[in-house]
């Protein structure tokens, strides 16, 4: 399959742990988070940031928290984290918030925004402009019961991979493409039927021509 990229999305993608909240007071000195998450921890930018806060989260507390990474699929299924997470079957989960699109809309917000802020913008949007009281709100709202932290964030996306060299949007009508939030509704408006996919099940759908083609993230990771 020749692979072909198109132009630059100006978007940034933040991803975030999910924590449960507790009820009662905590008594046990040691705490052991366990941690479903969407992106395999192979994956640089993406998956390797849990890993680095799990470090970094039990050598700040001493050693008294832990955090358990279970790759995608192997205790819950990257599109039900979130649920599994409010509900308290896990008592935190690791994803980005635009695999929630098709529960909250402003969901999109909080991930990738095409033609939208560099990460230093994003961040401090969320740091110090309203955007995290905001996005905690979009949960509350949504009657689930989690707390959110950004954990990571990576820069601006390409806009996808294709059999062939895509040179007029005239192409795009009546394919078949895993596409998320915001850039979705896009391809839609240009013809495109999207679907969105975890990142494990993107090449398999390729091969098997469920898809005929596919954005996920930048380079260095999609390879």
């Amino acid at each position: 399959m020749e692979k072909k990229i198109v132009k630059k999305l100006v978007a940034s993608a933040a991803f975030l742990a999910l924590l449960s909240f507790v009820a009662g007071p905590v008594h046990a000195k040691k705490v052991l988070l366990k941690v479903p998450i969407a992106f395999a921890t192979k994956l640089p930018g993406l998956g390797e940031t849990i890993k680095w806060l799990g470090d970094r989260t039990e050598t700040l507390s001493g050693g008294t928290v832990k955090i358990k990474v279970y790759e995608p699929k192997k205790l819950i299924a990257p599109f039900e984290i979130l649920d599994a997470v409010s509900s308290g079957k896990v008592n935190a989960g690791y994803a980005t918030a635009g695999y929630w699109f098709g529960k909250m809309k402003a969901a999109a917000l909080f991930s990738a925004v095409p033609f939208g802020p560099e990460a230093p913008e994003y961040l401090a949007w969320l740091y110090y402009g309203n955007g995290g009281k905001l996005y905690q709100e979009m949960y509350d709202d949504g009657g689930y019961n989690v707390k959110v932290h950004v954990c990571g964030i990576i820069a601006p996306e390409t806009s996808g991979w294709f059999k062939e060299p895509i040179k007029s949007a005239s192409q795009l009508k009546g394919m078949k493409m895993r596409f998320f939030g915001l850039g979705g509704q896009v391809m839609q408006k240009l013809g495109v039927t999207t679907s969105l996919l975890p990142g494990g099940e993107i090449f398999p759908a390729l091969e098997k021509g469920a898809i005929d083609a596919s954005e996920f993230s930048m380079p260095a990771i999609d390879k």
